[in-house]
């Protein structure tokens, strides 16, 4: 399978840079995927889980969170809001991340802003879980 360059950046810095066959990751709108020699795109990306096939045909998987996604001229560039690796994510910290969304999610009761934060924190932790488990 033919592979491109790809690069991953959040806020903390460059996750990766190198060649791959293949990138999966949720958009705001549904699952897209990209290949080589993909037609030009950008999108924004919503919450879940990225998998990378590299070049020697191995997966890895991220939980990748907000952002843009564009490919241009062949070569795809992420930056994400958030992304981690599955190998560094903590699930025990992301379960406890989950308990305590749900906790402050029945305690909101009418407080719409209270309740669209402690939403965006369970979702968060609910990408960490999948991605990890």
């Amino acid at each position: 399978m033919t592979s491109f360059h790809l690069i991953i950046t959040t806020p903390d810095g460059l996750e990766f840079d190198g060649m791959v066959q293949t990138v999966r990751l949720r958009m705001i709108d549904g699952d897209a995927g990209l290949l080589a020699n993909h037609e030009d795109y950008v999108s924004a990306i919503g919450e879940g889980e990225c998998v990378i096939q590299l070049e020697d045909g191995t997966k890895k998987n991220a939980a990748c969170i907000g952002g843009m996604v564009t490919m241009v001229n062949g070569e795809a560039k992420i930056i994400a809001t958030t992304f981690e690796w599955a190998e560094d994510i903590d699930l025990e910290r992301a379960q406890h991340a989950k308990e305590n969304a749900e906790q402050r999610l029945a305690e909101a009761k009418e407080n719409t802003r209270e309740i669209v934060l402690a939403e965006a924190k369970l979702r968060r932790a609910l990408v960490r879980i999948k991605v990890k488990s």
